[in-house]
């Protein structure tokens, strides 16, 4: 069973890097665990991907702000970092 909110299963794990990310909505600095990859199709070919990260509590909100406008949405766990 994935943890994803809101049925999104992983995709693939995403490197989270050295540091912990920090959510990517504006005003919040939770650490990251979700990794949202989109694009806008009118001005990206179908080959770049931007990612922003989201903890818990807006991933499921900075979601629904890019598939409202249409948006090529995936949304991936980032990995937790290997010790």
């Amino acid at each position: 069973m994935s943890d994803a909110p809101d049925g999104d299963a992983p995709l693939a794990d995403a490197p989270l890097g050295d540091a912990a990310a920090e959510c990517s909505r504006a005003g919040c600095r939770d650490t990251a665990r979700w990794a949202i990859r989109w694009r806008n199709p009118r001005i990206h070919s179908a080959d770049r991907r931007k990612i922003w990260v989201a903890c818990d509590e807006h991933v499921a909100y900075l979601r629904e702000f890019l598939t409202a406008r249409d948006f090529p949405v995936e949304v991936a766990a980032l990995a937790a970092e290997s010790v």
